[in-house]
């Protein structure tokens, strides 16, 4: 791999576990066994290096929402999918990412509610569309004001007051509301579909 990719994901790897501000330049090349000229020699400095994570990281996010919304039998099937994504993006992620993001790091805070605002409430309003004309999402539903609101609720696990990571984890407080969420949406048919993918997916969700 490239070495500009590498030390990308290696800070990735380190923001996502123990937080941005947390990390230094230093940390980054001792991790990787380089100096951190090196580093330097690709990223002006710590603010370059999390703007290309942040870039990475929603580019990834697009290319597999887009992937599950091919590849979804229909609308809670790629709820579902979405919800193993969730797991395995968020199982390890430390909430202060998008605290020091905001605090530290602007430009990239910027590129991620771009990311958020622009795309995936379009990806969540897709799926919400879907349901209703598949029958499996109610027909009185108001997908712009629902949109919104899962969207804005996807930020609540990330709330430290809310839930303090010492006894929240953010990946299963995104799985509980999304799952809620699903219910309140639902036809009869829809929560029968939805009983059958949890008894399908019922070892799957472990978060340890």
């Amino acid at each position: 791999m490239d070495i500009k990719l590498r030390i990308i994901e290696q800070a990735r790897t380190l923001f996502f576990r123990l937080g941005i501000r947390s990390v230094s330049m230093d940390d980054i090349a001792g991790h990787m066994g380089i100096s951190k000229k090196t580093i330097y020699q690709h990223f002006t400095d710590k603010d370059e290096l999390v703007d290309c994570v942040v870039l990475a990281e929603t580019n990834r996010m697009r290319e597999d929402c887009l992937e599950l919304f091919n590849v979804a039998e229909n609308a809670v099937d790629e709820i579902f999918k979405t919800m193993e994504m969730v797991v395995e993006h968020f199982r390890n992620i430390n909430p202060m990412v998008v605290f020091d993001m905001q605090k530290f790091h602007f430009n990239a805070f910027v590129k991620f509610m771009e990311y958020r605002n622009n795309f995936l409430i379009k990806i969540i309003a897709n799926n919400l569309e879907k349901g209703v004309q598949e029958g499996n999402y109610r027909p009185d539903i108001n997908i712009d004001v629902l949109s919104k609101y899962r969207l804005e609720s996807m930020m609540l696990a990330f709330n430290m007051e809310a839930f303090p990571p010492a006894k929240y984890n953010a990946a299963e407080v995104t799985l509980i509301m999304i799952e809620n969420f699903l219910y309140g949406v639902s036809t009869e048919t829809g929560f029968k579909r939805i009983e059958e993918y949890k008894k399908e997916r019922k070892n799957k969700w472990t978060i340890n």
